[in-house]
């Protein structure tokens, strides 16, 4: 259920499963995994994430899932949580369009993607309270982060959904469009991304995931972009960029080092 075609530099990676709103079975998410590691052994400058139909991600597929024999950990700790470090370490740009429903671990998903564009009206949230379950895949860090505290268990304990221009607003996402033209906008980025200067992209997201993990402070955080950025002057994208500002002209990256 998971397409990948790579195209100028940009991995396409789609859930297609739209009669089941993209839920994610244990099948599903070694494809999603096999995904990104294709798409990073292809070396790609960019990675965009979308479902297929009206729905981004609906969540776990539970439909064959009997509570009184499943084994919740070894689905999060042993399928869920690898993958999602493997999406938020992924080595270039990652953007996720995200319309409709957009619940439990395809929460995660969006979690774990650099960039997220909603639709104003998608679905986000934790429905969790109504299966007698806690929101999972990195929800409570990001809700906690962007939200706050009260705001989180609110919506924790209410069950209730935020609509996409009203997550935005909150914080927590990058952008909400009207749903016909997330597309169209989330390419559009995607394609500049892809164009731009690589390296100093990867570095900068190391550096917001320190922060993001609470290992460095604003100095130590100051003294490791001190670090990247003299580890970017040797890059061939740097000596573009400098080159291309002094002759008045757009810059031709490369995306190597």
């Amino acid at each position: 259920m998971i397409d990948l075609t790579i195209e100028d530099n940009v991995a396409h990676v789609v859930l297609n499963a739209p009669k089941k709103l993209n839920s994610l079975d244990e099948a599903a998410l070694d494809e999603l995994a096999q995904a990104y590691t294709e798409a990073e052994r292809a070396g790609v400058r960019a990675l965009v994430l979308r479902g297929e139909g009206r729905a981004f991600c609906a969540g776990r597929d539970i439909s064959r899932v009997d509570p009184a024999t499943d084994d919740t950990d070894a689905y999060l700790s042993g399928k869920v949580q690898p993958l999602l470090r493997q999406m938020s370490t992924f080595p270039a740009p990652t953007f996720a369009a995200v319309q409709g429903a957009c619940l439990g671990v395809g929460l995660g998903l969006a979690i774990a993607t650099d960039v997220v564009y909603v639709a104003e009206d998608a679905t986000i949230g934790s429905p969790f309270a109504n299966l007698g379950a806690t929101l999972d895949s990195g929800g409570h860090a990001l809700f906690t982060e962007r939200l706050g505290a009260h705001r989180t268990l609110d919506l924790i304990y209410t069950a209730e959904m935020m609509k996409g221009a009203e997550a935005v607003a909150a914080g927590l996402f990058s952008r909400a469009v009207p749903a016909e033209d997330l597309l169209d906008f989330t390419m559009q980025r995607v394609s500049k991304a892809a164009a731009g200067a690589t390296q100093a992209y990867v570095a900068s997201k190391k550096l917001v995931a320190q922060v993001r993990d609470a290992k460095v402070g604003l100095w130590d955080s100051m003294a490791a972009e001190n670090k990247a950025q003299a580890a970017l002057c040797s890059t061939e994208d740097y000596a573009e960029g400098f080159a291309a500002f002094q002759e008045k002209r757009k810059p031709e990256f490369t995306g190597k080092g």
